[in-house]
């Protein structure tokens, strides 16, 4: 069975990890934990933004507001799926005594949330079309 797969079938039976290698420090995982956290209250936070764009800016144009609003939700899901991927996969990996897994997703979501903040300059900066 493949990682991911495996990697998969923990979001739903979390236990399971246990199998895998020893018990790590409670320490490093109560910080993978709080990270997990930190990575919701991201996804939340995205998601609140994408609602807010499309409610509170009418004045934009339908296309440029359902643009600015999905690719924030679109960020905020997949930030939430990524927390708990995130989450098994450290897990995983120190219970098996392995480096940390690295990603490119925080760049990925740094640029999504940094194109549509300045999309939403210039449409501040040069007026709301309407």
């Amino acid at each position: 069975m493949s990682d991911f797969v495996q990697s998969l079938r923990l979001w739903f039976a979390p236990g399971r990890i246990r199998d895998e290698g020893e018990t790590p420090d409670y320490r490093f995982s109560l910080a993978n934990e709080r990270t997990f956290l930190a990575w919701i209250r991201t996804a939340l936070a995205l998601i609140g933004g994408g609602f807010a764009v499309d409610q509170f800016l009418p004045d934009l144009r339908w296309a440029v507001r359902v643009g600015l609003s999905l690719a924030l939700l679109a960020a905020g899901v997949l930030c939430a799926l990524r927390a708990v991927n995130h989450w098994i996969r450290c897990e995983r990996a120190m219970r098996r005594d392995e480096d940390l897994p690295v990603s490119r997703f925080p760049t990925v979501l740094s640029l999504t949330v940094a194109v549509v903040a300045v999309a939403m300059v210039v449409l501040v900066v040069f007026g709301r079309a309407g």
